[in-house]
């Protein structure tokens, strides 16, 4: 019985290329391709239809393909536009199924079951799409089949033929006797594919839609690659005559296993509705943004900071709305070259006050590069947070409640002007803990994401150090305790008084390396030069016993 799931694939194989030329709105473009920097090379990232047809390939090295077609025009790709643009896409694939699926290689995979008969069927879904990416300027190629796999297979290499990765021009890789032969050869002598058995796969028919039920007719005839396996298991394959789907798909799975690995059989088996491999689609996020399209090109601060003040009230409202506040915000700074530069910088505490967000903006403004002219500036609150409404009280709690507020705004305001700075990570406070160990009643957390302490700090049942440091060792050459003499980091010391001692036990279910000496007397010294020290004796435990030093008092 036939399956009754069916999935939609599209594949935008020139998408990056495609949106550029919609920005740059060129009525004859020519070959034109964008490039990416791979290390020290440029090479091409996406192609047009123009420069495909000069024999231009992707990942090709940029000085190569400007001598094989000098009157190529480039752009720079663009990854963070282009993320963008495919999610619009998905957006717009929304129309004809609510189960749409981003994909990293600029496909689209939906879940048409139950929704093609309101578009008059399949082939009027693929008739509509394949309409509105011609209005709107893009290639597409369309799969459909029962599975994922088999959906993203058709989009990508349906007609495709199933090549060789040994070239038939490779003849000083035969040996003598057989280089004869291997020149006589009719179908691949000039570097084509080695002929496969029976007749040549060009010639066989394949559809783009695979009817229900007949997924591995469908998939017979093209290439391994279409499994979505990657480049060396697809080179292993194909060394042992393995080039097609058909060819796997007989074979003991054992011994593909253990010859190539499980990925073979999983995507086999997901391509072939075996295992199933679900349609997630991206949950809608909330976006919270705003942008200023401006009819002329600015450059100067003044004309950004208005630009700015214009923006942060619409902001402002749209996180209210939503009961929520910005804890990162991004400013971009679109050129009219066509280029873009953004600014990242946090909070400390989520708001929406556009009071609160203007300083920090305008302090990034020194960092900006206004190049031949800014055309669009956009705010966009990237990371939000709830923000949770205020019970309301009496005049007298409402009073305190207003200067605890205010204070802790002001504080939080100090944080976030340092941080878009130096960063928030680097800005830290200590909070007290719930320990008996020195070195540990306190500890270290970052301003930004942590509440400071409410009440005075924990007073403790002795006094400890102003300065606490990693224990050093004391040289004492008598047996007193605590020692009248001692030698500490070169110096000698004569004891004047003495308070102590302090026992303090390693916490026995934690094995701390700094602890591994055992039981500690801990004892308050005052030297004969006003030196106000703290020692403590080792009883040993792991470690050998000893008098140590690990702090100072004022």
């Amino acid at each position: 019985m036939p399956s009754p799931r069916r999935i939609l694939a599209l594949w935008f194989p020139r998408l990056g290329a495609e949106r550029a030329l919609r920005h740059l709105r060129l009525a004859e473009p020519g070959p034109f391709a964008t490039v990416a920097t791979h290390g020290a090379a440029q090479v091409l990232a996406s192609l047009s239809a123009g420069a495909s047809g000069e024999g231009l390939q992707v990942g090709q090295a940029l000085r190569d393909a400007q001598a094989i077609c000098p009157g190529l025009v480039t752009r720079a790709a663009d990854p963070v536009g282009e993320a963008g643009f495919l999610d619009a896409l998905r957006r717009w694939a929304g129309k004809v199924s609510p189960w749409v699926a981003a994909q990293e290689d600029d496909t689209l995979v939906i879940d048409l079951s139950g929704c093609a008969h309101l578009f008059g069927g399949e082939a009027g879904v693929v008739a509509l799409l394949d309409q509105d990416c011609a209005d709107m300027g893009l290639s597409l190629r369309i799969g459909l089949a029962d599975t994922v796999g088999a959906a993203w297979a058709l989009a990508h290499y349906a007609g495709a033929r199933a090549g060789s990765t040994r070239s038939g021009d490779a003849i000083d890789q035969e040996a003598r006797a057989t280089r004869s032969r291997a020149r006589k050869r009719r179908h691949w002598t000039r570097g084509g594919d080695a002929p496969p058995a029976g007749r040549a796969l060009s010639t066989i028919p394949v559809e783009r839609i695979a009817p229900p039920g007949q997924t591995r007719q469908a998939l017979a005839p093209l290439p391994v690659a279409a499994l979505r396996l990657p480049a060396d298991t697809l080179d292993g394959l194909s060394r042992v005559g393995l080039r097609r789907i058909d060819d796997l798909a007989g074979l003991p799975r054992a011994a593909l296993a253990r010859r190539f690995g499980l990925e073979v059989g999983r995507r086999l088996d997901q391509a072939l509705g075996r295992e199933p491999e679900p349609v997630s689609p991206v949950a809608p996020d909330l976006v919270c943004a705003v942008r200023l399209t401006l009819p002329e090109p600015i450059g100067l601060r003044e004309d950004l900071e208005a630009g700015i003040d214009r923006l942060l009230p619409p902001l402002g409202a749209r996180l209210a709305k939503a009961g929520r506040g910005a804890r990162r915000i991004r400013l971009e700074l679109l050129r009219c070259d066509h280029t873009r530069q953004s600014f990242d910088l946090g909070l400390a505490r989520p708001s929406a006050d556009p009071a609160r967000l203007r300083p920090l903006l305008f302090r990034k403004l020194d960092e900006a590069d206004a190049g031949f002219g800014i055309d669009v500036i956009r705010l966009e609150a990237v990371q939000t947070e709830p923000v949770h409404a205020v019970q309301h009280s009496g005049h007298v709690e409402a009073a305190r409640g207003a200067q605890s507020a205010q204070d802790s705004t002001a504080l939080d305001d100090l944080i976030g002007t340092l941080g878009a700075r130096i960063g928030l990570e680097a800005i830290t406070r200590w909070h007290p803990a719930d320990s008996h160990i020195p070195e540990k009643t306190a500890s270290i957390q970052a301003a930004a994401w942590s509440a400071p302490h409410a009440g005075d700090w924990p007073q403790m049942h002795a006094p400890r150090p102003l300065t606490l440091f990693r224990p050093e060792p004391v040289q004492a050459p008598d047996q007193a305790i605590p020692p009248t003499r001692f030698r500490w980091r070169g110096q000698d010391f004569k004891l004047d008084n003495a308070c102590g001692p302090e026992r303090l036990a390693p916490e026995w279910w934690l094995d701390d390396p700094n602890w591994r000496s055992g039981v500690r007397d801990y004892w308050r010294v005052e030297t004969s030069v006003g030196q106000r020290l703290w020692l403590y004796y080792a009883h040993g435990a792991g470690l050998s016993s000893g008098w140590f030093c690990q702090g100072r008092f004022a």
